[in-house]
């Protein structure tokens, strides 16, 4: 038989358990009915024998390539001790998986000199007191191997339909990762090329934070991971062209990582490298990525005692300082232009002007880019925040993602705090960032100003509110379908100057008579007095609400 011919398995299996042990070839039928008896290498019959191979010639070491488990009757061995420790000597420096020798016509026990250096060199040496037939050896070995390796591809496969089945199912990267993770049982990774974090899924050792293991372990072999790792490329750039957009790693710290994991991290990597191409870019998925991070704190998922580590990943760095949760809601003003991930790099360089730690991520399915900024003492809180809203704004008018005529974007901006108090703000500006859509006469908004515009827009579906604002307002909303001058902008413009004539007449050019018989048609209208205090607090709640109602 000539060597390689019975080769089952490609070369990124040697010497990675891809095939069965020796000590699985020594229990198959054709071995064992050779009374197989082990002379040298009994600790290491675990070794992989990746294919097996038959011959008698004294330089058959260099028709090997390692992993072979080598069956001979002895006839190249030599007839002197120094060939026959040379033999030994040059199989075990190649790396073979263990040396067979059948007893017979040429040994009827083998030389001390042959078994001493397979001693010495480590090398599994078996002697056979029975003839066997070598095919049938062969045979059933590479039956093994084949069977193990179909397992194996079966088990990779059955983590490709299940990422499959996530993405059809409407997931994405996260899912795709933590499936990987789940079958692994060890943290998984997805990285850009220059080894900055995109997404992470899985436990660490005790279940530590995956981002903790990355931050500790990983951040430490940025040259080369650590022993026993798989690093698998995802493509990028479209077939054939041979560029890498990311990069999967899975790092064994839960428990040792198997040739099928690297199998299914392959499958997992063609499946991320169609979500990336996706996606476009790699600064829209470290954008949803933070994202993610910062909606996850804002509705509890990450405790204010594990938030520091995690944002110290994604690069966020503010010390002791005060945090500034910052919304910006896009809305209805969206358009396609180029897209989040040109969006999160407009905003993101814009906001380097303003001199303060920033962690900027997007949600593009809620219409949201969300930032976290550290400020140097709280009284600085609203120079900040004009000069993020204003970098906000710039960012999507660089990005083309605000439509022509629509409405500008809302910027809520949260009380600022620690870690604690970032979370309930988080939460308190994106909602109120979605319940004053239609607002734009301000820059930014505080958000605790607009806890009544957030309570309205908590109950826009009860039918109360809408008949509330029918009651209130109704007669001059339907004269104004009907007729002209209309009279709403009147009013509301009234009751934001707290009933201050002079002032509302100069806001809407009227002359003083003019505003005198709009508010009395609209008193006469509502049959009220615009004058008493509960009818004012009624009309500015009404509104307030209609924005919100059909």
């Amino acid at each position: 038989m000539r060597a390689g011919t019975v080769r089952l398995m490609d070369s990124r299996f040697d010497n990675q358990g891809a095939g069965i042990t020796v000590q699985r070839a020594l229990e198959l039928p054709g071995l064992r009915s050779g009374l197989p008896e082990i002379l040298a290498g009994a600790d290491r019959l675990q070794r992989s024998v990746r294919w097996v191979h038959a011959g008698e010639v004294p330089n058959i070491a260099s028709l090997l390539k390692g992993g072979e488990l080598l069956l001979t009757t002895g006839y190249g061995l030599g007839t002197r001790p120094a060939e026959q420790r040379a033999f030994v000597r040059t199989l075990a420096e190649r790396g073979i998986a263990a040396l067979v020798i059948e007893l017979g016509p040429r040994f009827t026990r083998l030389p001390a000199a042959l078994v001493d250096t397979a001693r010495a060199t480590g090398l599994p040496l078996v002697q056979l007191h029975r003839e066997v037939p070598f095919v049938t050896v062969t045979e059933e070995i590479h039956t093994e191997i084949v069977n193990g390796h179909y397992a194996l591809l079966q088990r990779a496969e059955e983590v490709h339909r299940r990422c499959t089945e996530a993405l059809l199912g409407g997931g994405g990267v996260p899912q795709v990762l933590g499936i990987l993770a789940g079958f692994s049982d060890n943290p998984v990774f997805l990285e850009t090329t220059d080894g900055q974090l995109l997404y992470a899924a899985g436990a660490g050792p005790e279940g530590a934070d995956p981002l903790q293991v990355w931050e500790g372990l990983r951040a430490q072999h940025k040259d080369a991971p650590p022993a026993g790792s798989v690093l698998v490329d995802v493509p990028g750039g479209g077939p054939g062209t041979g560029s890498v957009r990311a990069r999967l790693v899975l790092l064994p710290v839960r428990s040792p990582l198997a040739p099928v994991h690297r199998i299914a991290a392959e499958r997992a990597a063609g499946i991320l490298a169609v979500v990336l191409m996706q996606a476009r870019q790699e600064e829209e998925l470290a954008a949803r990525g933070r994202g993610d991070f910062l909606t996850d704190l804002a509705e509890g998922r990450i405790t204010a005692d594990d938030a520091p580590a995690q944002a110290r990943v994604l690069g966020f760095k503010p010390g002791g300082s005060p945090l500034m949760p910052v919304v910006m809601r896009l809305g209805d003003t969206l358009s396609p232009g180029g897209g989040w991930a040109v969006l999160a790099r407009a905003v993101s360089e814009e906001l380097a002007s303003v001199g303060v730690p920033v962690l900027l991520g997007v949600r593009p399915l809620e219409g949201r880019v969300l930032v976290l900024l550290g400020l140097r003492s709280e009284s600085e809180r609203s120079a900040v925040a004009d000069r993020v809203a204003a970098a906000l704004r710039a960012g999507v008018e660089r990005a083309g993602m605000q439509r022509p005529g629509a409405q500008a974007p809302v910027v809520v901006a949260g009380v600022a705090g620690g870690w604690a108090a970032a979370s309930a703000g988080l939460r308190h500006a994106a909602e109120t960032a979605t319940a004053a859509q239609g607002l734009s006469d301000r820059p930014w908004y505080d958000a605790r100003r607009l806890d009544i515009d957030l309570l309205l827009w908590r109950l826009r579906d009860h039918p109360d509110l809408a008949a509330f604002v029918d009651r209130a307002i109704g007669p001059v909303r339907d004269h104004d379908a009907r007729s002209k001058p209309p009279l709403l902008p009147t009013l509301e413009t009234y009751l934001a100057h707290a009933g201050r004539k002079a002032e509302t007449a100069r806001e809407l050019h009227l002359n003083r008579q003019t505003l005198y018989n709009r508010l009395a048609r609209i008193g006469e209208l509502l049959g009220t007095d615009l004058d008493d205090p509960q009818t004012v607090l009624a009309l500015s709640l009404a509104l307030r609400a209609r924005r919100h109602v059909a």
